[in-house]
């Protein structure tokens, strides 16, 4: 069974050609989908709750390809779990080899615009724990967003300031082997920032 919380149906949600097998992935008992106001820390999760019951959720504000890529990430989690219950590391091999099984069927232009076809069939190789990490497949799902004010950290120049969802603010500096320094103005600590992390740019006065 599935559900969605929101005022659209989870079909709505995800390319239309996917519907047919994602309904059909979704008809197991106990498991419910809920879709979610944005969160700023993680785009969907899946968790077995108190009561027995298996429960996903999807943020709302992810594109349709995204929504569909992390509905997929958390169906797997949820029959790796069926099958090996908690004896598997949750982004080990078993979780990757399900996620690539139930992703190849959508890996096609029915589904997908044709530029994303060749990303997500090498991001699939080896799937990672989250697809953000993947940056040219990252910044190519960035573009089917709606316009907003938010930039990624790659895109940010040497030595611009920007700020996060709390407020905090940094300034980019350079890259490490994947990551950027970045220097937080009020402690003066330096932190580690995921190429695809997104940030709003503060603007420079002069």
């Amino acid at each position: 069974m599935y559900l969605c919380t929101m005022a659209n149906p989870l079909k709505d949600h995800i390319p239309s050609p996917a519907w047919p097998r994602i309904k059909a992935l979704l008809q197991h008992d106990h498991l419910t989908v809920k879709v979610k106001k944005a969160r700023k820390t993680r785009h969907g999760d899946y968790r077995k709750l108190p009561n027995g019951r298996h429960q996903i959720t999807i943020n709302d504000n992810l594109n349709p390809y995204k929504f569909l890529i992390t509905l997929i990430h958390e169906i797997a989690h949820f029959e790796t779990y069926q099958e090996h219950g908690r004896s598997v590391k949750p982004h080990g091999k078993e979780w990757k080899h399900i996620f690539q099984r139930l992703m190849l069927p959508f890996i096609n232009p029915e589904v997908f615009p044709e530029g994303l076809l060749p990303l997500l069939a090498r991001h699939f190789k080896n799937p990672r724990a989250t697809s953000d990490t993947d940056t040219q497949l990252a910044y190519a799902l960035k573009q089917f967003d709606e316009p907003n004010d938010k930039t990624l950290v790659f895109e940010v120049p040497l030595g611009q300031t920007f700020k996060l969802y709390n407020g905090r603010c940094f300034k980019k500096g350079r890259k490490r082997v994947k990551r950027y320094e970045c220097l937080e103005l009020t402690t003066g600590k330096t932190y580690l920032f995921n190429p695809n992390a997104e940030v709003q740019l503060i603007e420079q006065k002069y």
